[in-house]
């Protein structure tokens, strides 16, 4: 079966890009939706939740500014200058896993202090929330299209192995 370059960067280099792309950045924003939801139905400011959200909604966003340098400079920079996309459902899955990841770089901002300094904690909120769910909207498209085999859209991978086989069998007939 073929695969997007989504799912084949999740696939490689065992278990470190599952969890540098998959396992982290998810871990980090799930704990950063579950505290949001617990912040919107208590509206509590302080204690060890509400710090458990800033943490992880700094630290993800941190993480995806990495992360997101990474898949534009290794991934959509070259392939779109080879010509290298696996039809229009390979971008759409690369290019959403990178969109879902600037809503929480604006959560990070907003940690820091860099954005949205003239709101109050309840309007910060309703951006935090915002956010979230812009994130899980990219994230969920992200991981639906990068499951699809993109021949479902006529892409045709290279044969390498029927290749070499052909060519290992030509060198034994010539070996004769």
């Amino acid at each position: 079966m073929n695969m997007t370059h989504y799912m084949e960067l999740l696939a490689v280099n065992q278990p470190w890009n599952l969890i540098i792309f998959m396992a982290i950045p998810i871990v980090l924003a799930e704990t950063l939706a579950i505290t949001e939801l617990y912040i919107l139905f208590t509206r509590k400011f302080d204690g060890a939740v509400y710090y458990l959200n800033r943490f992880a909604g700094i630290a993800v966003g941190v993480y995806f500014v990495g992360i997101i340098y990474y898949i534009v400079t290794n991934a959509i920079i070259p392939f779109t200058q080879a010509g290298e996309w696996r039809t229009a459902i390979d971008v759409i899955a690369v290019v959403s896993y990178v969109i879902a990841g600037l809503p929480l770089i604006w959560i990070a901002l907003q940690e820091f202090g860099l954005v949205n300094r003239a709101l109050d904690q309840m309007g910060k909120l309703k951006i935090h929330a915002t956010c979230v769910a812009l994130f899980l909207v990219f994230g969920h498209i992200a991981m639906i299209a990068g499951m699809v085999d993109p021949s479902v859209l006529g892409y045709n991978a290279p044969h390498t192995m029927e290749i070499n086989h052909e060519k290992s069998l030509e060198h034994k007939d010539h070996m004769k």
